[in-house]
């Protein structure tokens, strides 16, 4: 049984009162199905957070349009900060890669090796 089918079936059938469905998926894409299964968890950290689905958010009038487009910015203003952080991070572990290769070349050529493994090049260690 997939993440999905386990999550849905915690939840009851298509019959139960809460109005939640079960519903088995066969995934050819695993990468797919880890994105359903990322889906489904949201919804339960979200559910837990507010007390309600977004089905119920929506049809109950707890929102209105600008409130889910305010939403919307917000996350997408968040996602920006995210990707500038990891490109940073990125840069951050090129740069030290970079200097771990210098620094392993330069005791390869005194014929000590930093890291006691084979250097690009040469045989050491």
């Amino acid at each position: 049984m997939s993440d999905r089918e386990m999550m849905s079936s915690k939840y009851g059938d298509a019959n139960s009162t809460c109005g939640q469905s079960t519903r088995t998926i066969n995934f050819r894409d695993p990468v797919v199905e880890r994105v359903v299964d990322s889906f489904v968890s949201r919804s339960d950290v979200g559910y837990t957070k507010y007390g309600r689905t977004l089905h119920q958010e929506r049809t109950g009038g707890h929102k209105d349009l600008l409130g889910y487009l305010n939403d919307i910015q917000e996350e997408l203003m968040d996602a920006v900060l995210y990707i500038q952080a990891a490109r940073e991070e990125m840069k951050d572990a090129m740069q030290r890669q970079l200097i771990y290769d210098r620094v392993d070349k330069q005791t390869c050529a005194s014929g000590i090796s930093a890291n006691a493994t084979k250097c690009k090049g040469c045989n050491c260690a």
